[in-house]
């Protein structure tokens, strides 16, 4: 379901976190002063393509509402034995 920033406001949340397309634990979370940078009428989804990450270079971005880690946020690499 697509979202605008003025819903997810209303519903309380006011950070983002953005996962790069290219690898989940490539992540940010943007807390309401950066989310708070865009107009209530913007998509979630309108933002996606426009983060580029800053660890693979890929451009585009799963961009969800907000501000706790996720599962996906925190994957560590499997440890050698």
């Amino acid at each position: 379901m697509k979202i605008t920033l003025g819903e997810m406001r209303s519903a309380g949340v006011r950070g983002l976190i953005v996962f790069c397309l290219r690898n989940a634990s490539h992540n940010v979370i943007l807390g309401r002063d950066a989310a708070d940078q865009w107009p209530d009428e913007v998509r979630l989804s309108d933002l996606a393509p426009r983060f580029v990450c800053k660890a693979c270079g890929k451009r585009g971005a799963d961009v969800r509402p907000g501000s706790e880690p996720t599962i996906a946020a925190v994957v560590l690499p499997a440890q050698r034995e």
